[in-house]
């Protein structure tokens, strides 16, 4: 997760510099979007049962989060990935991302899914995703496949610099924090120097990356406060789950697997009121009928 939210500020913060990248584009027009879609069920006229059975479930209008930037007439898709494992496989998600945008926006979509970590996996080598009727293309980049020379020109692409092709991982290590020791403006200084070292994390031992980056200044940034916050918050849920469950099967024996993971997935907010509501509950149906009528919050396909 702290990968996630590491990549996810650079491009929200730095739209303009992966435009840069990524493009070819030099602009100051970049919007950042909102990263939910919601998506409206669709309903065919018929649809035999023979053909049907056997079908995922259909989605329900679940909101998807991801990062886009608006360039101009373009939407650029940005998805960063540590490792090739995803319950909706990667390749039919951005399928899924793309026909969403397109409904939405109704503009050019150029989609770029970076993997972070280097792997084998033949998903990682793949770019596009093929059915029956359909083949969609999407970029890949493997990072530690790219030149880092522009990463390292750029103080907002640093961190992945730290992932990028080298001879010698540890000198452009040293490169990195001395272009890092080179940003003037002391918060950008941290919070770049924070991103560099979460994302250096996946490449390099810890004591390495302590001995070119000063803990204090990581501590004092911003991403690194954010991690801090939604780990805390991670740790909240969990207690949370942990407590409803135990009163659940204290009073109602064995829970449904279904309704566990259903429970599992709610937010802080959702499962306090939870843990008011059950107690006005008398059968397991109960609960069963509250949770049908709780809107899921920002589920990810990711996930």
């Amino acid at each position: 997760m702290a990968y996630d939210n590491t990549c996810k500020y650079l491009a929200e913060n730095y739209p303009a510099e992966f435009a840069s990248w990524l493009l070819s584009i030099d602009t100051s027009d970049i919007q950042v979007l909102k990263t939910e879609l919601n998506l409206e069920p669709i309903r065919a006229d018929s649809v035999s049962p023979v053909l049907r059975e056997g079908f995922p479930p259909q989605a329900t209008g679940e909101p998807v989060r991801v990062t886009f930037l608006q360039i101009a007439n373009q939407i650029l898709h940005l998805e960063f990935q540590t490792t090739p494992k995803s319950t909706t496989p990667l390749d039919f998600r951005m399928l899924d991302y793309y026909t969403r945008l397109k409904r939405e926006y109704w503009c050019e979509i150029k989609q770029v899914l970076i993997f972070l970590q280097a792997t084998s996996s033949a998903i990682a080598f793949q770019t596009q995703y093929i059915d029956t009727n359909t083949t969609h293309r999407y970029r890949v980049i493997r990072l530690w496949e790219e030149d880092p020379t522009p990463l390292l020109a750029n103080p907002a692409l640093l961190s992945l610099a730290t992932l990028a092709r080298s001879d010698s991982p540890q000198r452009l290590l040293e490169q990195v924090a001395t272009a890092v020791d080179m940003i003037e403006e002391t918060d950008e200084r941290q919070n770049i120097s924070a991103c560099v070292q979460v994302l250096a994390g996946l490449r390099f031992d810890k004591n390495v990356i302590k001995q070119l980056f000063r803990e204090e200044i990581m501590q004092e940034s911003v991403i690194y406060q954010d991690i801090l916050q939604k780990g805390e918050q991670r740790g909240l849920q969990k207690g949370e789950v942990a407590v409803i469950l135990r009163l659940l099967k204290l009073r109602f024996g064995a829970i449904e697997p279904e309704i566990e993971q259903q429970i599992r997935k709610l937010l802080i907010a959702q499962l306090e009121e939870l843990t008011e509501a059950l107690l006005g509950f008398n059968s397991q149906s109960d609960l069963v009928n509250y949770l049908a009528n709780i809107s899921p919050l920002q589920p990810s396909l990711g996930d």
